[in-house]
């Protein structure tokens, strides 16, 4: 029975504990009074978080720490002036799908999203550049140039003379990872709900560090755990073969998991296929077990060793319980168990007992496991008998740490959806991603990838819906990288080179595999009515001109041409997707286009947002909308027929549909 505290509640720990909530990079250990290790809060990473400009006041503390940290920070915090443009010609199902496939800086990207899918996301998965010491791509603006860092880093004095040997060894190498890495890592957890997870591939090269910054951004005590890849075997390696890779997944909270009692499990991979097998041969030769053994086994043998279903081959007996495995130890953990006697089903014999006693604590329960086909026997009393697990006694399982998947599969795979053509290196196997996914989320979750590469993600999550029939749906981000052209190889290169009509990006090469996977998994899933369409969004300036950010910039003088707004080469459509990311609203709900008196007018699932950008409005176009009862209704400023006309859009809002929020832009 718990004791009453008998004592007022400890506000200062439970305002930690809210910060920690908040802010779990701000929660750092310090020493108390007494000199024991307590848990504080970091007022210096804390300030950092709350304020526009860069902080200073180092004090001594345990954290995480490297030259451009708070310019990271900053980054993450600081406002941007950008868009999401459309792009339906390279979509697929622009109106109706989904899934949205974003081309852009990912930092940009998941600043963009904050306001719309703010706690919506249940998984997260990414796999960033592993850090190789060459340039990155994310050229961030706040990275400072390298004799800077160099200087302030002490890698250089103040007259450029080196002060360390191994520049590669000390500061920039891991440095520019990390300040790349932790906004964006930042902004992401506030993006994942309270039951979502992230997912983290890497190599050995900044495991430790990637550990260290998602303890700092998720807090130590979310981490679950760390999962390891045996990709390939390197014989050319001078000292080991390191041919595995890293998978470290943190939860968002793992104290709603446990107040939701949350239990992760995944359905055997193949065991319905077995089970159909199985009832087969048990109709074709009715008890005859050896028979029915040998097919089975030699069904086992038809299984690759990288197929998902290989572990099922553990289970290689059989009886009238289906497919077993009986190698299972039965003896008391740590010795000491009862040393009861238990007589042989068949010789009646009293059973060789194990060393360390049985591992139930009485006869009754002992024969209770057996009638429910827990325990096999040997062929007589000198064998310990042993635990078995019944393939069909349980049709989920926890998943292993310890995978084994090898990168030429997965590289043969991905070439043959593009007809041989070797158009991108190193691509993540699919198969282990849609496990993850399964394992990870369900129903109509919401998944985001912010460094989709070639969209193995989006390919994992066709084939995993197709497979449990549900509606998954995803977010991809993909920086326009350049792909040098002359090394991609293959009999149909030049073919396939031609057939995309733009320069060859890592961004296009991610768009195509996601039309070709769609639709492979359809021919293989006819039945499957899913959502296998995306919708192209392009990160681009904004779409209103620069003084509508600052009006201070332009002379008097040209004032009458900055009447408009609006930049000239931006769309309607340009418009609504801005004010659908401005007003947080779903970027992936159905839109829908109607003409009401000769303007072009956008509904948005129906009645969450109506808006026309057409110049010339009058009161009778404005009233046959108000009439529909959108939820929100938005103008542009500049296409009002007349002054009245803007004067009286509220009132006829506030007549026809009070309910109504209008803006104009």
């Amino acid at each position: 029975m718990d004791k009453l505290k008998m004592h007022t509640h400890d506000l200062t720990s439970e305002n930690v504990e809210k910060m920690a909530a908040l802010f779990p990079n701000c929660v750092t250990e310090a020493t108390d009074e007494n000199g024991k290790l307590t848990r504080a809060i970091d007022f210096d990473q804390l300030r950092q978080e709350l304020s526009g400009t860069i902080v200073e006041g180092p004090r001594e503390r345990y954290h995480l720490d490297w030259p451009g940290k708070r310019e990271a920070i900053l980054a993450a915090n600081a406002p941007i002036a950008k868009t999401l443009r459309p792009c339906r010609d390279e979509s697929v199902d622009f109106d109706t799908t989904k899934n949205l496939f974003i081309e852009g800086d990912n930092l940009d990207a998941l600043k963009l999203l904050q306001e719309t899918y703010l706690g919506r996301v249940k998984l997260i998965y990414i796999d960033p550049p592993y850090n190789t010491g060459s340039d990155l791509i994310y050229d961030d603006d706040f990275v400072e140039n390298s004799e800077l860092y160099k200087l302030r880093s002490n890698q250089v004095d103040s007259v450029g003379n080196r002060l360390v040997a191994n520049t590669l060894a000390n500061g920039r190498y891991h440095s520019d990872w990390l300040t790349m890495m932790l906004p964006r890592i930042q902004l992401s957890r506030m993006l994942l709900r309270d039951d979502g997870f992230i997912c983290v591939s890497i190599d050995d090269a900044e495991f430790p560090r990637l550990r260290e910054v998602l303890d700092e951004v998720f807090g130590a005590g979310n981490f679950l755990a760390t999962l390891v890849f045996d990709r390939n075997r390197k014989n050319d390696a001078r000292f080991f073969s390191v041919g595995h890779e890293y998978m470290a997944i943190y939860a968002r909270s793992m104290a709603f998991l446990s107040q939701s009692d949350v239990i992760l499990r995944a359905p055997k991979e193949g065991v319905d296929e077995v089970h159909a097998l199985y009832t087969k041969w048990r109709s074709e030769h009715g008890d005859e077990w050896n028979l029915i053994q040998a097919k089975l086994r030699e069904f086992y043998k038809s299984i690759s060793v990288d197929d998902p279903r290989r572990p099922l081959a553990r289970y290689n007996k059989v009886d009238e319980h289906g497919p077993y495995r009986d190698d299972k130890d039965i003896s008391w953990p740590g010795g000491g168990g009862p040393t009861y006697e238990v007589l042989h089903p068949r010789t009646r014999k009293p059973c060789k007992i194990p060393s360390r006693g049985w591992v139930y604590p009485n006869p009754e329960r002992f024969w209770e496991e057996y009638r429910l086909g827990h325990i096999a026997f040997g062929p007589d009393e000198t064998t310990v008998p042993s635990k078995r697990s019944n393939m069909f006694g349980g049709d989920s399982q926890v998943m292993s740490s310890v995978s084994f998947s090898y990168a030429q599969t997965s590289a043969n795979q991905f070439d043959r959806i593009f007809d041989g053509v070797r158009v991108f290196d190193n691509p993540k196997p699919v198969n282990d991603l849609a496990a993850i996914v399964q394992y990870l989320s369900d129903g109509d979750d919401l998944i985001l990838d912010f460094f989709a590469g070639s969209a193995t993600t989006a390919h994992a999550v066709f084939i995993q819906n197709a497979k449990d029939d549900r509606r998954r749906n995803w977010i991809l981000v993909q920086i326009p990288e350049r792909v040098n052209e002359e090394e991609r190889t293959g009999q149909n290169a030049a073919e396939f080179l031609t057939a995309i009509g733009r320069p060859l990006t890592i961004a296009e090469i991610a768009k195509e595999r996601i039309r070709r996977s769609s639709t492979l998994v359809r021919e293989s899933n006819p039945m499957f009515a899913g959502d296998n369409g995306f919708r192209v969004l392009k990160i681009d300036t904004s779409n209103m001109r620069d003084v509508y950010y600052a009006p201070d910039a332009v002379a008097q003088g040209d004032l009458l041409a900055q009447v408009d707004n609006i930049k000239p080469d931006r769309t309607p459509e340009d418009l609504l997707f801005q004010v659908l990311v401005d007003w947080g609203i779903d970027l992936a709900l159905p839109i829908a286009t109607e003409t009401i008196t000769g303007k072009q007018v956008f509904f948005v699932d129906t009645n969450a947002l109506a808006a026309c950008f057409d110049a010339g409005l009058t009161d009778d176009m404005v009233k046959e909308i108000a009439r529909r009862k959108p939820l929100r209704a938005v103008f542009r400023d500049a296409s009002y027929g007349t002054d009245s006309v803007k004067i009286n859009v509220d009132q006829i809002f506030k007549l026809l549909s009070p309910d109504t929020e209008v803006r104009s832009i």
